[in-house]
């Protein structure tokens, strides 16, 4: 048995629904905030084994699903600039803009490359001098590191062609924005747990103690996801909230020291943009201008020739609030497919939209 068929143990998974169905009474709502959880949740069928009174909701936790349309046609402005070379990883090359994608970029002729990691950005701009080569940092606290990270070593070969556009988001402004709306009433939530072992667990305290909501960290295997639920259904039954973790083998309390310390170095809180939601405070990370020489918003004079506007008839930032699901979209496998993305929800390994396309017809 290797490491990851541990957390796949049928006969460990069929004592934890047991444990849940003798103990859960009261019907909750609960929402997996990262749309690797959703993925897992479909893959597994885990929304059919629990209690029909527990309703899996899928919430906003896919970076790429979030970015607001502006955001990317800020990337498609620049893709068109001559001399540019834009890097990002795979899951935004075929995501909607307005009026185009990377994915058409290219193939008309701008320079857009695939990465694995901002050390492959860097070698780009190593070995293209000539080139202004942009690293389209789109991600949540648990990207966020590795950019800053890229920063820091670009400014120490003072690499002087490499830049980033910093579109990162951070989760718990957004998780507050949506608690504070009410559309959806929640009493349980599964915590990211990749963000977590970047920021902690110890800042989800706000859950429990304003909104009074049950909630635990989960990784991404079927017995992580199912022990997450079991601890939020112990919880709501006994009528006490808390933080509590079911990934403690990634996350810590107080999260990962290092890494934060390298986010606070590199960037600084902002406002942020978010599909379906719109602006939020404190949602974003902007570069420090200690780093503005590798801040491409400030290196490259980005207008947008035409007003930004969100696909016709996509309902991806009503999925993202969870106030929709994938099934409500008129477009859904009719016109917006894997092939044929409308929104980015289905665009995303993560995108919500994707995992019931992919996993929701199996699983009926």
């Amino acid at each position: 048995m290797n490491f990851t068929q541990g957390f796949r143990d049928s006969a460990l998974a069929q004592k934890l629904l047991e444990n849940i169905r003798r103990k859960s009474k009261t019907p909750a709502n609960i929402m997996e905030f990262c749309g690797g959880h959703t993925v897992a949740i479909f893959r597994y069928g885990l929304r059919e084994l629990l209690p029909p009174h527990l309703k899996l909701l899928s919430g906003p936790g896919c970076p790429v699903c979030v970015t607001a349309s502006a955001d990317l046609d800020k990337v498609m402005a620049l893709a068109a600039v001559p001399g540019v070379v834009i890097t990002t990883f795979g899951d935004l090359i075929k995501v909607p803009a307005s009026y185009s994608s990377l994915d058409r970029a290219r193939a008309a002729g701008a320079d857009v490359r695939t990465v694995y990691s901002t050390l492959d950005a860097l070698d780009i701009a190593r070995q293209n001098p000539d080139k202004k080569v942009v690293f389209v940092g789109i991600g949540f606290e648990t990207t966020a590191p590795t950019i800053a990270a890229a920063i820091l070593q670009a400014a120490a070969e003072k690499l002087s062609n490499f830049s980033v556009l910093s579109l990162h988001k951070v989760t718990p402004p957004v998780t507050k924005v949506l608690l504070d709306a009410g559309e959806v009433k929640l009493q349980g939530i599964i915590c990211p747990g990749h963000v977590s072992a970047i920021i902690g667990a110890d800042a989800w305290e706000f859950i429990p103690e304003r909104y009074g909501i049950a909630c635990a960290v989960s990784g991404f295997e079927p017995l992580d996801v199912l022990q997450c639920v079991n601890l939020i259904v112990e919880q709501i039954e006994a009528g006490t909230p808390k933080v509590e973790t079911a990934y403690s083998r990634a996350v810590k309390a107080e999260g990962n020291p290092i890494a934060l310390k390298m986010l606070d170095t590199v960037f600084e809180p902002s406002a942020a943009n978010w599909r379906g939601i719109g602006e939020i405070p404190g949602s974003g990370l902007k570069i420090r201008s200690e780093y503005a020489a590798y801040d491409a918003d400030k290196l490259f004079d980005i207008k947008l020739d035409k007003p930004s506007r969100e696909p016709a008839g996509c309902l991806c930032g009503e999925v993202i609030r969870a106030v929709k699901t994938p099934e409500d979209c008129k477009l859904f496998r009719k016109v917006c497919t894997p092939e044929n993305p409308v929104g980015p929800c289905m665009v995303s390994s993560e995108g919500s939209c994707a995992a019931y396309y992919h996993f929701a017809e199996v699983i009926d």
